[in-house]
């Protein structure tokens, strides 16, 4: 929630139910909001354990880890896949710039997404179906992108934040009812309540690459996309 760069980390086994564990504390993005949880290790002296997919339950993080001989109390070192995390970063905050600009120009709101590594989604109450609009407004993305924008992560109270224009951009849904709501703004260009890992500069994304439009439904249009490099 604090630093999306954090790679590795000490923990401790708090339960374990089959092949899945719980630890004190973890770094491990759980799957949700659209994104993939993370996946890496798990190492506990020389024995290695693969972290196949992460899941929150409640206030529980668990951890699935298939064929592991971990107990209560054993002490373990999480290393995350970064090449999976990274690409993720850099496609979560592409798909926020992109949002952005998207709503500033039309005022559309999200209705879905999907971020993977290799490609991602978002759907958009956008009222037309016009394959050149989604490109010019990639490319003016792409702008801003190449800015250089700070991304900055910080929290506010509920009550504040909820003040803010653009705050959220969601069709059908709102933050969790929490007291503080944490925040991710691109300077100068968005400012949003989020839940998942970004970079902290705009240039580190790329270029966004415009794959395909899609139709689904009245009012509905879906954009693929992906990064380069």
């Amino acid at each position: 929630m604090d630093d999306s760069y954090l790679k590795e980390f000490e923990a401790e086994v708090v339960e374990v139910s089959g092949d899945k564990v719980v630890l004190d504390k973890t770094a491990f993005y759980p799957v949700g909001g659209g994104l993939p949880s993370d996946t890496g290790v798990l190492l506990k002296g020389s024995e290695e354990y693969r972290v196949e997919e992460v899941r929150k339950e409640g206030s529980k993080v668990w951890h699935m880890v298939p064929g592991h001989s971990l107990s209560v109390g054993d002490g373990v070192r999480g290393v995350i896949d970064w090449n999976k995390r990274y690409r993720v970063m850099r496609m979560h905050t592409a798909l926020h710039a992109l949002i952005a600009v998207m709503n500033q120009k039309f005022g559309v709101l999200v209705t879905g997404n999907k971020v993977a590594q290799d490609r991602s989604r978002v759907d958009v109450n956008l009222e037309k179906s016009d394959r050149e609009l989604v490109e010019k407004v990639i490319a003016e993305t792409n702008e801003e992108l190449a800015k250089g924008l700070p991304v900055k992560i910080y929290y506010l109270p509920r009550e504040e934040a909820m003040k803010i224009p653009g705050i959220v951009k969601l069709a059908k849904a709102l933050p969790p009812s929490v007291q503080k709501l944490r925040i991710v703004e691109i300077e100068g260009l968005d400012i949003q309540a989020d839940g998942g890992p970004h970079v902290s500069n705009t240039k580190e994304v790329g270029r966004i690459v415009f794959l395909k439009l899609e139709n689904k439904g009245k009012n509905n249009r879906r954009i693929h996309f992906t990064l380069e490099p």
